[in-house]
């Protein structure tokens, strides 16, 4: 299967606009403490080929959330549009800030023994726990917050 073509994306603002190749046409949803907090709800994102293009790097900030890990940011308006690995390993990018968000599937739930009992998603999903998480990705997982 082929990766879909390069798509574009913004934050709330506008001065960070990016463009970034996904891995395919699915999104996934994140319930551990860190991604809540960070996105104010459960994180959705697509998972894509290491290597974002910015075109203003001025306008983005970065957080170095675990030692491994790092979420990018509008310094103008708060967007949070990535979590990505440190080494460059894996990059996730916020399915909401694509200019056509609808055009990805819901496809997999993680960290759902993290998920606070007061929202549920309708439809069917995969759903993975922390450990099954951390079994796949071995030194990944981060820290609920």
């Amino acid at each position: 299967m082929t990766a879909p073509d390069a798509l574009s994306g913004r934050c709330l603002c506008g001065a960070v606009r990016f463009t970034v190749q996904p891995k395919h046409r699915e999104m996934d949803v994140c319930h551990c403490g860190m991604c809540r907090r960070w996105s104010g709800g459960a994180l959705m994102s697509v998972e894509c080929v290491p290597g974002i293009t910015i075109d203003d790097e001025a306008k983005l900030g970065l957080y170095g959330s675990s030692d491994h890990g790092e979420r990018g940011f509008c310094r103008i308006c708060g967007s949070s549009l990535f979590w990505r690995m440190r080494d460059g390993s894996l990059l996730t990018v916020s399915a909401q800030a694509f200019d056509d968000p609808a055009q990805f599937t819901f496809a997999t739930e993680i960290f759902i023994d993290d998920k606070p009992p007061n929202y549920a998603f309708a439809g069917s999903t995969v759903k993975k726990t922390g450990a099954e998480i951390a079994a796949m990705f071995p030194g990944l997982t981060e820290p609920s917050a």
